[in-house]
């Protein structure tokens, strides 16, 4: 199995942060994992050597992402919010 270079990476870096972005409005908790999977693989599965800027911004943002989704639905379950 070949390692990923060049422009694999920065394609996935790309869509990384596509869907980071698109997760604060819609799908988050879906968006936000595949954000961070999607800058992981960009940066080569490895935080050594040098990381490219669209990867780690994947990375940061998708788990910023998952992060506020869970804390959402987090929100929703609490007893008291009205909805049960």
């Amino acid at each position: 199995m070949g390692l990923r270079t060049g422009p694999d990476r920065a394609t996935l870096g790309i869509v990384g942060v596509i869907c980071a972005v698109a997760g604060f409005f819609v799908l988050g908790i879906i968006l936000g994992p595949v954000a961070v999977l999607c800058g992981w693989l960009a940066m080569g599965r490895s935080w050594t050597g040098s990381r490219p800027v669209p990867a780690l911004v994947a990375l940061v943002l998708g788990a910023i992402d998952t992060l506020l989704a869970i804390i959402w639905l987090a929100g929703l379950a609490a007893p008291g919010n009205g909805l049960l």
